[in-house]
């Protein structure tokens, strides 16, 4: 599973600002799986049956919002003998239970209260003796009671979206939901990671729609009424909360890697660019399946996209279910396609996860750290190293923002609700450690050790000490001591540097101490030294301890030391460097990550320290489109001195940057000179393909010519707009009030309080705009604030004051729409705006 990352910067926002809402650790936990400690402690479930096989026969009742099912479900007694089977079904209504022996049904008694079915076999039976029970049984997914969670806002498992076509501006869909345990709540299961179970399904629908479901689909039969019955194989075995239906009206485009078909399931609206979307995939399957020497492991491969989902995409056994999000035209995708990780992420999950698959929540680390990892594996494929290095500092600036991850184990036995592990310690942090460990034991020992990890639990369970075997089995090197500090511990080494030279002795001396609060780390260690412009490494080793020196020969002092030279350690340095140190470290330095740290340096010291300047003019050639990004984004050409050193390379990246990220980024800083002279340019850009190069180009002509900008803002497609272009033009749909644009500010403005903090500016344009939409009888605009809040969780769960915070906003939001609710009390509109306001203020208590 991803995070819904549409909300990232959101998150990242809210965990950062408000740092003294700390949580309380003396919260009282509820303890279902002691095992003998005073902490609690969430030991893998016990395992009294094994599932072998489920067959399920499943309708819909659209009016209702149900489902039909029957199921028959092969089991037998994991190891002891055992008389009865105890299943989850949540909320459910039980019709008929019975034994079924080779069609013949009998009767058995059965109990179901507080979700669980527990049902009396008609013996006792042995180990591997297997027996087939059935199942009829109505699914009720608006009766459960179980909420949803900061990483899975909803856990209703079985979703009917628009079932009764009432809103003509979405789809009618029907999707699943598993992880963490809701697959229970549309079939009776053993909802638990450790089990396996091939399936089966025969789903009836109206023959308007498709279906989706794990595995392949073996026949279609016409029903009577206009209906279709598809009947989906699953022939290997998987863990129960990895079943998927999808049904709907979408378009199917195919695909194949070798004799795989690979399918893409977007609404008709996104057919013509879901090979721009998706079409990456088999080249992505051909790359893992080499990288990790297994072949990718199942019969088929689709992905859907789906409305309304709780949470970013799933990878559901051959049938990843994305967020609507992932569906982007070709103003979107010409900038970047911002889901193509989130596509990487969720195929790998069919080795890590899938395939190979957490025996408990506590280890989802050998599940989600690998899922995360993988997009820097691809990014570096495809893109180079640059580019995967870029995202990995973003992923870690994610994980590094909220304090609270400092205390959390990448392994947790300890958590308060199994859905807290999903998290960016689980993601990000453990996607970095990956990272770490595969330079520590270099590519070959790596890949061959997770070959040998799949290969050795394949089709079955694992955690993450079973991880450390495969790698020591391989390698030959004993990892407890990297296990046990960065999987079993929490937090990450804080590093001082200090470093002397002594001429008489010829030596440089390098002192780094470690200042993180709680245990101390050891790691390898790669230092730079510099002597004219020329680096030369030391690979030292630092012990578990406060301070250690390390000692150089140097023939004189060296014009810069880089401590993390290859930027490869989970680590924050303070090293106090010079402007001139950092000048030498960006001309200089190969790595892409002490590039990038140079060019934040200018960017916070450029108005200090006008010799960063130099910094900024190298880096405005820099081969990597995002540096050049963030030194644009430093740049203010209204100023005299910078202008006169870099603006004639903004000018040639406004006009000819290969990457129309760069091009944007640019026609914004030429903005900043309010000169006339470039309206030719914002005009170009204003017809140009890319929305970001377009929204710019408006932002830019609104400060010279704003009479043009309120029609021009009525053609441009923000619907799938990244964060940063919507800040870009939301003063001027807010100053102009432009209906047209209204739900796409909708997910922004809520966080008005937030963005004040770091643009004070910005941030009362969002509170106007949040006030605007309060006012207005706009249903989509609110549904989008609605959203984004829900989405939001993932962070604020942590932060009692930043959660209280956005609850009082909702508030405030619902007391305007009950406003205007008294001036027009027969509004549908409003009654279900409102509506939708106080179902988000609910799902926050």
């Amino acid at each position: 599973m991803l995070l819904n990352n549409r909300t990232l910067m959101k998150k990242i926002v809210i965990s950062s600002l408000l740092l003294g809402a700390l949580f309380n650790s003396n919260l009282a936990f509820a303890q279902t799986d002691y095992s003998g400690r005073e902490k609690v402690y969430r030991a893998t479930h016990t395992k009294m049956t094994e599932l072998k096989h489920t067959k399920l026969k499943v309708s819909f009742d659209y009016e209702k919002e149900q489902l039909h099912g029957e199921e028959w479900l092969t089991a037998s007694p994991y190891f002891t003998p055992t008389d009865s089977l105890v299943l989850n079904a949540k909320a459910m209504l039980i019709h008929e239970v019975a034994l079924d022996k080779n069609g013949s049904k009998q009767a058995l008694k059965y109990d179901y209260k507080n979700d669980i079915l527990k049902i009396n076999l008609d013996k006792t039976y042995q180990k591997n003796q297997d027996y087939t029970v059935y199942i009829k049984y109505t699914a009720r997914p608006n009766e459960v009671t179980q909420k949803g969670s900061a990483a899975i806002n909803d856990a209703k498992g079985l979703y009917f979206i628009n079932a009764q076509g009432k809103d003509p501006d979405k789809p009618t869909q029907i999707w699943t939901q598993g992880e963490t345990e809701s697959s229970s709540a549309w079939f009776p299961t053993i909802d638990k990671t450790n089990q396996k179970t091939t399936q089966e399904i025969y789903m009836t629908v109206p023959d308007k729609y498709v279906t989706l479901s794990n595995g392949l689909l073996k026949s279609s039969t016409k029903e009577a009424n206009g209906l279709r019955t598809d009947y989906w194989v699953m022939d290997k075995k998987h863990s129960p909360y990895l079943f998927f239906m999808g049904v709907g009206d979408f378009a199917v485009i195919k695909d194949k890697w070798k004799n795989i078909p690979v399918n893409y399931y977007v609404e008709k609206e996104y057919e013509p660019y879901a090979k721009q979307i998706f079409g990456n995939t088999p080249e992505m399957m051909e790359f893992f399946s080499n990288k990790l020497n297994y072949p990718y492991p199942w019969s088929k491969y689709d992905q859907m996209a789906g409305r309304d989902y709780v949470s970013g995409a799933m990878e559901n056994t051959t049938a990843t279910l994305h967020g609507e999000a992932s569906q982007q035209k070709p103003g979107d995708l010409i900038d970047e396609n911002r889901w193509e990780d989130t596509i990487a992420h969720e195929l790998f999950h069919h080795w890590f996860g899938d395939l190979v698959t957490a025996e408990s929540w506590s280890n989802l680390t050998v599940n989600e750290s690998f899922a995360d990892y993988s997009e820097y594996l691809w990014n570096e494929y495809k893109y180079g190293k640059d580019e995967a290095d870029y995202k990995l500092i973003k992923s870690l600036q994610a994980y590094k923002m909220n304090p609270a991850n400092f205390t959390k184990n990448l392994v947790r036995f300890d958590y308060d609700s199994r859905e807290d592990v999903f998290d960016s310690v689980t993601y990000n942090k453990g996607g970095g450690i990956l990272h770490m460990l595969r330079s520590y034991l270099g590519d070959d020992a790596f890949f061959a050790g997770l070959n040998d990890y799949l290969k050795t639990y394949e089709y079955g369970n694992a955690e993450a000490q079973q991880l450390r075997l495969s790698l020591e089995k391989v390698s030959g090197k004993d990892l407890n001591w990297f296990f046990n500090q960065w999987y079993y511990g929490a937090g990450h080494p804080k590093l001082s540097i200090n470093y002397t030279y002594e001429p008489v002795k010829k030596q440089v001396n390098v002192a780094v101490t470690q200042t993180q609060t709680g245990a101390y780390f050891q790691f390898p260690l790669a230092i730079d030294v510099y002597e004219n412009g020329i680096p030369k490494r030391y690979n030292v080793w630092a012990d578990a301890k406060a301070s250690q020196s390390f000692t150089f020969n140097f023939a004189q002092q060296p014009n810069l030391v880089n401590v993390n030279a290859d930027q490869v350690l989970l680590t924050e340095i303070n090293d106090n460097k010079t402007a001139d140190q950092y000048v030498v470290q960006y001309t200089k330095a190969k790595e892409f990550k002490s590039r990038y740290l140079a060019v934040e340096f200018a960017k916070e010291n450029i108005d200090k320290n006008t010799s960063v300047l130099k910094i900024l003019a190298a880096a405005l050639k820099d081969s990597s489109h995002r540096i050049r990004i963030l030194a644009l984004s430093a740049i203010d050409l209204s100023k005299p001195e910078q202008a006169k050193l870099l603006l004639k390379d903004v000018e040639n990246i406004a006009q000819n940057d290969p990457k129309t990220l760069a091009q944007a980024a640019a026609i914004s800083a030429l903005s900043k000179t309010k000169d006339k002279k470039y309206v030719s340019i914002y005009e170009k850009g204003i017809s140009a393909v890319s929305n970001s190069v377009k929204g710019n180009s408006i932002a830019a002509l609104a400060d010279i010519e704003p009479q043009k900008t309120v029609a021009l803002m009525q053609n441009i497609d923000l619907s799938n707009a990244s964060e940063d272009l919507i800040n870009k033009l939301m003063p001027i749909i807010v100053k102009n009030k432009i209906e047209s644009q209204m739900e796409n500010i909708g997910g922004q403005v809520l966080f008005y309080p937030f963005i004040k903090f770091q643009d004070a500016e910005l941030g009362a344009v969002a509170e106007e705009g949040f006030n605007w939409i309060m006012n207005s009888d706009n249903t989509k605009a609110t549904k989008a604030m609605t959203k984004v809040m829900g989405q939001a969780k993932s962070e604020i769960s942590a932060n009692p004051q930043a959660k209280m915070m956005l609850v009082q906003i909702m508030k405030e939001g619902l007391n305007k729409k009950m406003q205007l609710l008294k001036q027009n009390p027969q509004s549908q509109s409003l009654h279900e705006q409102i509506d939708a306001i106080n179902k988000a203020i609910e799902d926050y208590k």
